[in-house]
């Protein structure tokens, strides 16, 4: 008989044995037949037969020396001759010998010994490799941010899993490393990378400024404290008369000492909630509240100035508390994916009606509408406004109402027509019903105390272009304005008039290295004939317009007094013979004016401004003024209007400012007819101020 069976086979026969041991005797996997073979343990595969018939096979007779010797070494013989189907016994095999470890074999031996018997050693259980450690977490350094953040008001959501993540619900307080660059301990004037916030230091980054949420991720708290404070020394006419007390006795002329000193500080403090993604969309809502305090002391050289009751003395400190800003906004809806909204503010807000402030520039009540188109290339602005009375002293709003309506409308276009150069189309309406005031000085403001001085109502309206920006390397700004509309009874005309009125004002500059060279030229229709029932004289509602010198103008910041009214409001350009800017009607007959304009500016250093201006000024006509004075020869020149003023910022930035300036007014020969004495003529006016600016 054969020794061994070839491989194959082999492998087959113990592939069907591990078979039928796993079947139960009486059913299951193989046919009866089978079962019998199975219980005899003999099983016969027939030569020519495949491999997976299975035949009763006769008992297997005992193995030869060398089988057990073959079975001992883990393989199966067959005897030379023997078929290739005919498997011996197996008997049951001995211990193996001792292996060297790396020789034992790397498989459980399957000789088959007894009849069809299973491995008479289990094989050994599988190697398992030892479980992986735990990966440490990945912790960020333990580093603060630079800024005072204050605590955070986001609430942890999830924790930390994976050393491959590691969340941060508050993205706006991440650390930073300490660091000081040069080592000098962050001075306070020398300004490099690492400063760490303080909660007074409103040039780092500070929770109270707005740089932190203090709820969430999009709601910001900006907290601004305001110091504002004016110190000017003037020279003006002072008008009194011989039959009232004057400062000095003896004196009978109509106009006293002309200098005067005035100080007027305001302190506010403004707390601004509001809610989005600071500055990197529109807001979606927001509160702002601005208590302020208005502190004013004016001193003259004569009685009669602060009061019209000379027991007052010459001077006049007052204090006012106002709720200046006090205003709730919303956003409406997104009208594209470019940050285009409409939104909606109400309460007390400043607002301006044109670049310049031309027409009106103020903190007023009021609902405005407003919003922009395109990618912001357009914006737009629809805006009501109920005025408040203003303090007699300081200017800030009352909390009584003024009875006055104004609504503006006006829509910017940028790049229009040149790249650079904005366009704006505006149409502003006001209603001032008939009203009787006194100031707080005891002075009539409402209606002016010229003429008839009796109630009047006036309803106007204004068409205004403007332009600003630059074409090419020239800058310009241009504004138009033409007044329409009614007012029942002019109390210097005697009569109604029909308002038919014209401004316009240009100014282009060209910016050379350092310096900037200015041109203007602001214009202001008069009224040439005051009997004919057209008012054709320019008045503004409340305007402060930064243009021929702006506040450093000696013409624009003084407040000229004549007759009971003012020849020119103070922080105004137009001669309108108002009673008072801020609580006075507009008057629309009036002489006008003429202002060309030439000055430079000088950037000295980043910390350094000087600006220079040179105006000279003509009434546009005298008519009005003739009538008023009863004056039949009145010159057209006003004089010329020299001034300098200086700007410095100590931080580079606007928390501390020092402004300053001088200005003389050097009268011509229309001035001259106004304000000279009988024995006297009026000589050059000479205006100076500081202002000091401390923002936190």
């Amino acid at each position: 008989m054969p020794a061994c069976l070839p491989g194959s086979l082999a492998s087959l026969a113990l592939f069907v044995y591990g078979l039928c041991a796993q079947v139960p005797r009486g059913g299951g996997l193989f046919p009866a037949s089978y079962r019998e073979a199975q219980t005899a343990g003999e099983v016969r595969l027939e030569a020519a037969q495949q491999p997976s018939v299975l035949r009763p096979l006769p008992p297997l007779p005992e193995p030869a020396e060398a089988y057990g010797e073959a079975g001992s070494a883990g393989r199966v013989g067959l005897e030379a001759g023997q078929r290739p189907g005919a498997l011996g016994p197996l008997p049951a095999l001995p211990e193996p010998a001792e292996a060297p470890p790396e020789l034992a074999p790397a498989a459980p031996d399957l000789g088959l010994g007894g009849p069809l018997s299973r491995p008479i050693e289990s094989p050994p259980r599988p190697i398992l490799a030892p479980p992986a450690a735990v990966e440490p977490l990945f912790r960020l350094p333990d580093d603060p941010p630079r800024g005072y953040t204050g605590r955070s008001g986001v609430m942890p959501r999830e924790g930390q899993e994976s050393a491959h993540f590691v969340p941060i619900e508050d993205r706006w307080r991440l650390g930073w490393p300490e660091w000081d660059r040069y080592g000098k301990g962050h001075p306070l004037l020398d300004d490099y990378p690492g400063v760490l916030g303080r909660w007074f230091d409103p040039y780092n980054q500070n929770v109270l400024k707005g740089d932190y949420p203090i709820l969430g991720q999009h709601t910001f708290l900006d907290i601004t404290a305001k110091a504002d404070l004016f110190f000017e020394p003037r020279q003006l006419p002072t008008q009194t008369t011989a039959f009232e007390s004057t400062a000095r006795p003896f004196q009978e002329e109509f106009f006293g000492r002309s200098s005067s000193f005035v100080t007027l500080d305001f302190f506010s403090i403004s707390f601004d909630l509001f809610h989005g993604d600071a500055a990197f969309k529109p807001i979606d809502w927001r509160i702002r509240l601005t208590p302020t305090l208005g502190v004013s002391n004016f001193a003259f050289s004569e009685r009669a100035q602060v009061s019209p009751n000379v027991l007052q003395g010459t001077s006049r400190p007052r204090a006012f508390w106002s709720l200046q800003e006090a205003f709730v906004e919303a956003k409406l809806a997104d009208l594209s994916p470019d940050y285009d909204f409409l939104s909606i503010r109400a309460g007390n807000q400043p607002f301006i009606s044109d670049f310049r402030g031309f027409l009106f520039a103020d903190v007023s009540r009021g609902v405005r509408l407003f919003g922009n188109l395109f990618s912001n290339r357009d914006q737009y602005n629809l805006m009501y406004v109920r005025q408040w009375e203003k303090d007699t002293f300081t200017a800030l709003n009352s909390f009584n109402d003024r009875n006055q309506n104004i609504v503006f409308a006006n829509y910017y276009r940028q790049d229009f027509i040149f790249p650079g150069y904005t366009a704006q189309w505006s149409l502003t309406f006001v209603n001032d019903p008939a009203s009787f005031k006194f100031d707080k000085a005891r002075v009539l403001v409402r209606p002016s105390p010229l003429g008839v001085f009796q109630p009047h109502e006036q309803n106007v309206f204004y068409l205004g272009w403007a332009g600003d920006g630059h074409i090419g390397r020239f800058n310009i700004t241009h504004q138009f304005y033409w007044a329409l509309g009614q007012d029942s009874l002019n109390p210097l005309a005697n009569q109604s008039q029909t308002i038919n009125a014209q401004m316009a004002a240009i100014e282009g500059s060209y910016d050379r290295d350092w310096v900037r060279f200015r041109a203007s030229f602001f214009w202001a229709s008069g009224d040439g004939d005051i009997n004919n029932s057209r008012a054709s004289g320019f008045d503004t509602i409340l305007d402060n317009p930064n243009f021929v010198g702006g506040p450093f103008s000696f013409w624009n910041r003084q407040q000229i007094p004549l007759f009971g009214v003012n020849l020119v409001q103070r922080l105004s350009l137009v001669p309108d013979l108002r009673s008072s800017k801020i609580q006075g009607q507009p008057n629309f007959v009036n002489p006008g004016i003429l202002i060309p304009n030439v000055g430079m500016d000088f950037d000295l250093t980043p910390k350094v401004k000087l600006i220079t201006n040179y105006n000279l000024l003509w009434f546009d006509k005298t008519n009005v003024l003739e009538q008023f004075l009863f004056d039949g020869a009145i010159h057209r020149s006003i004089g010329a209007d020299l001034s300098w003023g200086m700007e410095y910022r100590p931080l580079l930035s606007e928390n501390l400012m020092f402004i300053g300036g001088v200005s003389t007014l050097i009268p011509g020969q229309g001035f001259r007819d106004l304000y000279n004495n009988f024995d006297s003529r009026v000589g050059a006016l000479v205006a100076g101020f500081v202002n000091v600016v401390v923002l936190y």
